[in-house]
């Protein structure tokens, strides 16, 4: 039986409609495997600047690195001047993604406040010049990530939508909050409704995606393409299959917790891929009463001994079950 694509990225197939959020510190080759193997349907990267793509490669450009087999691929790049993002772009084109981004989103100071992120979204003639130089000399689509616009003064998310479709973007994913919002108060879905008609181009809608239900509720309420699962799928990637936390038995948490244990220390290696794990280790087994026995699997930099722990909490949380 053949499987049609949910929607294209100009020539790009994308079969399915929850797609893992780039997320900086989370959306890494390891965290996006395991996604993929639930069924995210599309990976980003992290955003890298692209300040950092001109000279010698460095530590930045790590954050590009990807799995062989790891179609597709999206490189989320940011910047605030069209010619050096087109620049970064091209030498990045090099590394083989599927499809470059570039992010309007970002609200944190240090780069919004520069005019990159969703500073560009008070630039249209930047966002407009960015658009067509890429479209223009690269032979990848490009898409971009925007948010409503700066603050509900500035609701510009229609305006920079048609820009980028004007020149050439092949998809646009909107975050349904301003930047003075960040990830504060409701998404405005209905937003993402209205620019699903304002546009020719495939839409994902990002906001208040918690539960797998939220994900076939926003493509309901929007008709969005897709939908792009951010903090909701970290610690919890069983999203991207439909499956809801509260359904799940401690095996089958901690089952995923080995596998992603050992994608980390496959790519970072041991003890640093142990280190890096903790920050995600928490969220597995957030509303579970373990902080006494998370807690040394929280400091140990040694893989048996965290597997022996993690064998002792999966039996006293087995026995509280039974």
């Amino acid at each position: 039986m053949t499987i049609e694509p949910t929607f294209w990225v100009r020539d790009i197939p994308i079969y399915g409609d929850a797609i893992l959020s780039p997320m900086a510190g989370f959306s890494d080759v390891p965290y996006r495997a395991l996604c993929r193997a639930f069924g995210s349907a599309m990976n980003y990267t992290e955003f890298v600047p692209v300040d950092s793509l001109q000279g010698k490669r460095n530590p930045l450009w790590n954050r590009l690195n990807k799995k062989p087999n790891e179609h597709p691929i999206v490189f989320q790049i940011f910047g605030n001047d069209a010619k050096k993002i087109l620049r970064g772009a091209q030498r990045v084109e090099a590394m083989e993604p599927d499809i470059i981004d570039i992010n309007m989103g970002c609200s944190t100071r240090k780069v919004s406040g520069r005019g990159a992120g969703v500073g560009m979204m008070i630039q249209p003639e930047l966002v407009a010049e960015t658009f067509r130089l890429l479209t223009k000399h690269l032979s990848v689509p490009v898409t971009g990530k925007i948010r409503l616009g700066w603050d509900d003064d500035r609701r510009n998310f229609i305006e920079i939508a048609r820009i980028m479709e004007d020149n050439g973007a092949s998809l646009v994913a909107l975050h349904a909050r301003t930047k003075e919002q960040k990830y504060n108060y409701e998404a405005d879905w209905d937003a993402i409704a209205e620019l699903k008609q304002a546009v020719n181009l495939p839409v994902i809608g990002n906001g208040d995606v918690r539960v797998p239900a939220d994900i076939d509720a926003m493509k309901t309420h929007t008709g969005c393409d897709g939908v792009m699962v951010g903090r909701a799928a970290v610690g919890n990637p069983w999203i991207f299959a439909r499956k809801d936390r509260a359904d799940l038995s401690i095996h089958e948490i901690t089952d995923t917790v080995r596998l992603h244990l050992r994608e980390m220390l496959e790519y970072y290696g041991n003890p640093f891929g142990l280190v890096l794990f903790r920050k995600h280790l928490r969220r597995y087994f957030s509303g579970y009463a373990v902080k006494p026995l998370l807690q040394p699997m929280l400091v140990t930099e040694d893989a048996a001994e965290f597997e022996r722990l993690l064998r002792k909490l999966e039996e006293e949380l087995e026995r509280e079950g039974g």
